[in-house]
This record gives structure tokens, C-alpha cells and sequence, in this order.
């Protein structure tokens, strides 16, 4: 190839960028809407303009599947809590014919001194129930809880008589002649009889 021979350039059929082209001439082929139109959808709602949230204290809970599962074992967690303590099925309190009795066995000086602490119930329960709690004597069976040895006989029973009024609360208190770690008591009205154990503290 000699020097007066001018070079081609390999794309030289393509204008240069420096030469004049008319406006007109220019193809714009970059279109927004038709861009977006075959986008994923991600892509597509991150151009979406939302409306600012309101505050809102719930949603953040129940925003996710997880959290709205976590939330509602929370609630029904409350719920049973809630329901448990109002019919009282849990504590140390025993129901007698109307009557919460809360029970505990005190030892001072080698005596076993019992606490019988009676309340009668307030709650929505207590207002619908049509039974009235019960007022007049109860008759009351102690015993040491004792295990059972050949040839040894269970000692007396301690027999006590208290009488419920229609107080809202009320403490009882008498003393047992046994020296025993745990006591058995058997409370009887003229309809209703409850069982106890309790232990000495």
C-alpha cells in the first residue's frame, strides 16, 4: 500500500459524529412507557408514585404473614390469661358453693395455725350467675397428711365450725394440735363439700 493511497476505514459507510445532521434525520427509539410495559413488576412499582401512610399502630403488626400469625398467638395467649384468672382456675383458691376460699397453714411455736381467707366473687361471671354465695355454717375436717406405716393408725380428726356472712371478705382463724408438714382439710356445707391439701409454712 503506497502513502498516496488514502485509507478506508472499516465502517465507512456510517456517517463520522462531527459531520452536520439535521434534527430531523435523528431517531429517537428510547420510549419510557413502552420500557415499563416490559418491565417485571418490581421495576414497575418502584416508579409508581404511592400516597404517604397514615400513622397506623396495627399495621406494622399484621404487615407480613409471620407478624399477623405472631400477633394473633399473642392475642390468644391474652385472651386464655385473661379468662383463666377470671374463673379462677388458677392460684391457690378453691370455689365452695359460692364462696373463693384462699387457704394457708402457718407453724408458730409448734403449733399449726390455719388461715381460711373467704371472698366472694365481683366479676362479670359472679353477676350472671343466679346462685347467690352461700351464708351459715361450714363444718371443717383436719387431718395430717401422713404416709402409711404397718401397725400405726392415722391420728384424730380435728373437727372446726366457721359461719360465712354475706361480707364481701372474711379471715378465719384456729389452730390444729398436729405437728405435720402438710394438712388435710374437708370443708362442708349443707349442699356442697371440698377437698384441700396444704402445706405448712
Amino acid at each position: 500500500m503506497s502513502d498516496n493511497e488514502e485509507k478506508k476505514r472499516p465502517n465507512a459507510r456510517y456517517k463520522l459524529s462531527g459531520e452536520n445532521v439535521s434534527q430531523e434525520g435523528i431517531a429517537f427509539h428510547y420510549n419510557r412507557e413502552r420500557r415499563l410495559a416490559k418491565a417485571p413488576q418490581a421495576v414497575r412499582d418502584l416508579y409508581k408514585a404511592a400516597p404517604p401512610r397514615r400513622f397506623s399502630l396495627l399495621r406494622p403488626l399484621i404487615a407480613t404473614k409471620p407478624l399477623a400469625m405472631m400477633f394473633a398467638s399473642i392475642v390468644i395467649a391474652c385472651l386464655l390469661i385473661l379468662l383463666v384468672s377470671i374463673l379462677g382456675l388458677a392460684g391457690n383458691s378453691h370455689n365452695l358453693d359460692g364462696n373463693r376460699l384462699s387457704l394457708q397453714a402457718v407453724q408458730y411455736e409448734g403449733a399449726i395455725i390455719v388461715v381460711v381467707k373467704k371472698t366472694i366473687p365481683k366479676g362479670i361471671l359472679a353477676r350472671f350467675s343466679a346462685a347467690s354465695p352461700y351464708t351459715g355454717a361450714v363444718d371443717i375436717a383436719v387431718q395430717p397428711v401422713i404416709k402409711a406405716v404397718a401397725g400405726q393408725e392415722p391420728e384424730a380428726v380435728f373437727y372446726h365450725k366457721i359461719f360465712f356472712t354475706l361480707e364481701p371478705e372474711e379471715t378465719y382463724r384456729f389452730s390444729v394440735p398436729f405437728d405435720s408438714s402438710t394438712l388435710a382439710l374437708v370443708f362442708k356445707t349443707e349442699q356442697k363439700t371440698l377437698g384441700v391439701t396444704v402445706k405448712a409454712e
